[in-house]
């Protein structure tokens, strides 16, 4: 495929099955950050966009000609979807690899894993059920599960394609209308998604797409009246402002997917430390550290110390720091200038209290104009320090040393988040008390990861100011659903 093909995709937004031009008259710009050059122009957006998308979705909601439509036919129309998300692929993946820098040799939710989980809840359609309860023999009561209605979806730029369909998967297949809001750094994939659903069957106006930008489009989904659901995924600064706006307007139900500063606890008796480290090191690159639960805390028992850390700069070093377009490239750039300069600025602060810089720390690549910065490693950090507690979203790895497992556990659980956790040990118990004393969701990886596990069908629900609702799954799909007790005196 000629990925420059994907560049044609226009933003707009795309209301009741077309697109519409935007009322905003204000622009913004679009950078490609593998060269720092304006790749296009989108609509700043604003209340008027959102207003058309909310009432093009709610009236589509109201007529029932996707909520009321037999679950078969969602179904199909779901598994078409699928097809062309899968067909499209390498399309979808190239528009968000211009715009925010994932590099399209990257399979980590990418557009083919994208097309995987819109097929998981295509089959969900018909299997989510409701409950009948024991009652006397005058009565029966039930509580069946009911679409919500409208629901916004806002999602973040790391995983344009991906997060979309995060959203907008579970939310169609329990029959809601949606107005997806993309972040204005990557928009193109969302647009071109609602073209492939209506090319699949969904009705127009099922799903909407309003871009711009997130103070001005975000603010005014969160205080739609008419907006039954907001879910949402990017920074625990704006998840706290969508819950503020829910509750200023109609105490919308809000599920918030926030930040993250994800621990590994390395412990001795872990397995072969190269696999350990090639994992570590694979999350810590991936997207360039842009990942809620990228690890970017490595907590290692003392002893091992030091062969973690080698294994670890040999690896991070063999990666292909490039143009994210390029198939050769493993490595691409962060966001944007303004997500460089913040990252560098976390890296100054490392040094400044007085952790060890291993490897990396510089920006690359700079005779290209775009916004690299090599894959990065501390040792002796200690866990108040900046970069041990606050969420970078970039590649920068803040090791600590422990002693004990309680100790391990203590640091673990210091920070505000609670979104995941990794542990590396073979020893069973530990693993169960770790279960029970980490307070977030938490895999344990007693030998190297083989196959898909259980492929689309887990869910989690962070703790802390990670987040809160049930993203994922079955209860994943339900968290898009109300339920609504049926109570029949019959006597």
């Amino acid at each position: 495929m000629d990925t420059n093909q994907a560049f044609v995709q226009s933003v707009q937004p795309f209301l009741n099955g077309s697109l519409s031009n935007s009322e905003s008259s204000e622009m913004l710009d679009v950078v490609n950050p593998s060269n720092g050059k304006c790749l296009l122009e989108i609509p700043a957006g604003c209340e008027a966009d959102v207003e058309r998308a909310v009432s093009s979705a709610r009236r589509v909601f109201e007529k029932g000609s996707w909520d009321n439509a037999p679950p078969s036919v969602r179904k199909e129309i779901l598994h078409r979807f699928a097809e062309l998300i899968a067909a499209n692929a390498a399309a979808l993946d190239a528009l968000d690899a211009g715009e925010m820098g994932k590099p399209v040799k990257e399979t980590n939710a990418n557009a083919a894993d994208a097309a995987s989980l819109m097929r998981f809840y295509a089959e969900l359609v018909d299997k989510v059920t409701g409950e009948v309860y024991s009652s006397d023999k005058n009565s029966f009561a039930a509580q069946r599960r009911v679409a919500r209605g409208v629901v916004a979806a806002v999602v973040p730029w790391n995983f344009p394609t991906s997060n979309a369909v995060m959203k907008i998967a579970p939310a169609l297949a329990a029959g809601n209308s949606v107005v997806l809001k993309p972040s204005e750094w990557s928009s193109r994939s969302a647009v071109r998604l609602a073209q492939l659903g209506l090319e699949a069957g969904v009705p127009p106006g099922v799903l909407n797409v309003v871009p711009g930008a997130g103070e001005v489009v975000g603010r005014a989904l969160g205080l739609h009246p008419d907006v039954n659901m907001v879910s949402f995924t990017g920074s625990t600064t704006v998840g706290k402002q969508m819950l503020q706006y829910a509750g200023q307007s109609n105490m919308k139900v809000v599920m918030a997917e926030c930040g993250g500063k994800t621990p590994h606890l390395v412990f001795e008796d872990a397995p072969d430390l190269d696999v350990v480290a090639d994992h570590i090191a694979r999350m810590l690159v991936m997207n360039q550290g842009q990942v809620c639960a990228a690890g970017s805390r490595l907590l290692v028992e003392r002893s091992i110390e030091t062969r973690v850390i080698e294994r670890l700069v040999a690896k991070v070093r063999k990666v292909t720091i490039g143009d994210a377009l390029d198939a050769k490239t493993t490595f691409g750039p962060l966001v944007s200038a303004q997500q460089c300069t913040r990252v560098m600025r976390y890296i100054e602060s490392g040094e400044a209290d007085g952790a060890t810089l291993v490897t990396g720390g510089r920006r690359a690549l700079l005779d290209s104009g775009g916004f690299f910065v090599e894959p990065t490693i501390f040792r002796n950090v200690v866990p108040s320090a900046r970069i041990a507690q606050e969420e970078i979203f970039g590649p920068v790895l803040a090791v600590i040393a422990f002693d004990s497992e309680a100790e391990a556990v203590r640091i673990a659980n210091e920070t505000i988040y609670g979104l995941l956790a990794y542990a590396w040990t073979t020893d069973l118990s530990r693993a169960m008390r770790l279960m029970k004393s980490i307070r977030s969701s938490i895999i344990v990886n007693a030998a190297p990861p083989i196959g898909e596990g259980p492929g689309n069908a887990f869910s989690s629900e962070p703790s802390g100011q990670s987040g809160l609702g049930t993203e994922g799954g079955i209860p994943g799909m339900e968290s898009y659903m109300r339920r609504q007790l049926v109570w029949i005196n019959h006597g």
